[in-house]
């Protein structure tokens, strides 16, 4: 019998995934081609490797043994597969960067287009999401992350430091007042993050805990999964909410309030994995990212 080697790559990324959408997504295949591609490799093995059920997928007893037995194999495949890519001196090529949903939108996706007039031989991939995803493993080739990674087999370069302010909008405090203290927040629609979802940041309950109130169980909280329909909805005075210092910055109807009182500050890393550092598409991202903070700090 003989492997396929992309299949089993699929397969990887469905059982890392949990369901065939979401393996999709970082494949940038549709859900249909990634079902197909697991019955066909299930076809060939004579074998079952995923339970399928409303919630997603489990692998079954002979998934687990396939997912041990061959997943070092892989790994060292797309290593090699890496940096034979790298050995190329000129920027060109598909690169794939991951970050997180509200940052890639919000503060990344605005410096694109000067880096694609800058590497027009590049393709670019952007993954929007708080999942972490593998670099080992190729699910990307780099990523923007708000933390300090600690794997050592991971370079990493501090990129900027972003500060988070509590604020709402002109409209909102002319109607109900400007707290001066926090306790203040108790009379006021304070917006963030509900539980059960991937945090883009560690300190996203950072204004709930300084009001001292459960999210959970409090009246005067709206809880949303995004940080950009969190700025919106600050934006038409629904409430106030704690953003980032370059959301506030562009948005002119908005405002900083209890300026004495700062969430701690996220830093920023560009992250890539060690065996890549000669790869000269990384490397053209990273200097533009660290030439555009430089130029605009």
């Amino acid at each position: 019998m003989k492997l396929d080697w992309d299949k089993l790559r699929v397969f990887h990324t469905v059982a890392d995934a949990g369901s065939f959408t979401h393996a999709g997504q970082v494949l940038n295949l549709s859900q249909s081609a990634v079902s197909r591609q697991i019955s066909t490799l299930e076809e060939s093995l004579g074998v079952l490797l995923f339970h399928r059920h409303a919630r997603g997928l489990i692998l079954t007893e002979q998934g687990e043994l396939l997912n041990s037995a061959t997943k070092d194999v892989l790994e060292k495949l797309v290593m090699i597969e890496s940096k034979i890519s790298d050995t190329k001196t000129k920027a060109a090529g598909l690169l794939k960067i991951t970050v997180s949903g509200f940052l890639g939108s919000t503060w990344l996706a605005p410096k694109i287009p000067s880096f694609l007039q800058e590497y027009p031989n590049l393709k670019l991939t952007v993954i929007m999401d708080n999942k972490v995803l593998n670099l080992g493993m190729r699910e990307a080739d780099a990523a923007i992350r708000m933390y300090e990674p600690e794997q050592p087999d991971l370079i990493k370069r501090r990129l900027t430091t972003i500060r988070f302010h509590i604020c709402a909008s002109d409209d909102y405090l002319a109607k109900h007042g400007t707290p001066q203290k926090p306790l203040d927040l108790l009379d006021h629609l304070l917006i963030g993050y509900p539980s059960g979802v991937s945090y883009p940041h560690e300190h996203t309950d950072w204004l709930f805990q300084l009001a001292g109130i459960d999210k959970e169980t409090a009246q005067n909280v709206l809880l949303m999964n995004s940080m950009y329909g969190i700025l919106q909805t600050v934006e038409c005075g629904a409430g106030i909410a704690c953003l980032p210092d370059f959301m506030i910055d562009r948005s002119p109807s908005i405002r900083a309030i209890l300026p004495e009182f700062e969430a701690p500050p996220i830093e920023v890393f560009f992250v890539y994995p060690e065996e890549r550092r000669n790869s000269a598409r990384i490397k053209a991202f990273r200097d533009f990212m660290i030439t555009q903070l430089q130029e605009n700090a």
